[in-house]
Parts: structure tokens; C-alpha cells; sequence
């Protein structure tokens, strides 16, 4: 039963804590006052422990750490009201995935080929 427990609850904060990458789910959050909640504020404190790598390597989203770490400011979850702020970090977003994506993909076709450079030159 213990162990069903702990098994839902790492569900829970799983998911909870991956949505926090979502800017505009954060905007959602903001504009229904759940950052004024100190209860809730703590709640966010204690999802830290997220980072931790035993815990991190379940993260599908990594983006939702460096979230997780500017709610921490309380300045940071009141400029989330605003939609444009939620706006303005979705698209900043968008713009690293698309840089990440374009360096990553030159990265692989120049490791390819040298892989074909190499093996045409041991021919």
C-alpha cells in the first residue's frame, strides 16, 4: 500500500513538474492566483528535489527545471499574469528548439561524413 502510494505521488509530481514547462499553462496558474498561495509557493520549493539527477533522468521536457527555478522569484511569478510575458517565453522556446535542432542536425551530417571520408580513405 506504501509502495502504491509513493508510486502515484512520483506519478503526480512527474507530470505536475513537466507541465511547468509549459509557459502558458504557468500563465494559467498565475491568473487563477495559485502563486500568491504561500502554500502552493512552498510546494514549488519542495520540487527541487527534481533536479537531483536520480530523479531528473525522468524528465521527457528538461525545460521545466530552469522553470521550476525562476518560480523560486517571486518577481518571476508575478510578471506571469500578463499573457505576453507567457507569450514571449513560449516563443524564446520555439526559438532554442529550432537553434538546438539546426546545430544538432549539422552536427550529425558532418560526423557523417568524416565516417565516410574515413572509410573511403582505408579502402
Amino acid at each position: 500500500s506504501d509502495d502504491a502510494g509513493n508510486r502515484l505521488r512520483f506519478q503526480l509530481e512527474l507530470e505536475f513538474v513537466q507541465c511547468l514547462a509549459n509557459p502558458n499553462y504557468l500563465n494559467f496558474l498565475a491568473q487563477r492566483g495559485y502563486f500568491k498561495d504561500k502554500a502552493f509557493v512552498n510546494y514549488l520549493k519542495y520540487l527541487l528535489y527534481w533536479k537531483e539527477p536520480e530523479y531528473a533522468k525522468y524528465l521527457k521536457y528538461p525545460q521545466c527545471l530552469h522553470m521550476l527555478e525562476l518560480l523560486q522569484y517571486e518577481h518571476f511569478r508575478k510578471e506571469l499574469v500578463n499573457a505576453q510575458c507567457a507569450k514571449f517565453i513560449d516563443e524564446q522556446q520555439i526559438l532554442h528548439w529550432q537553434h538546438y535542432s539546426r546545430k544538432r542536425m549539422r552536427l550529425q551530417q558532418a560526423l557523417a561524413e568524416q565516417q565516410q571520408q574515413n572509410n573511403t580513405s582505408v579502402k
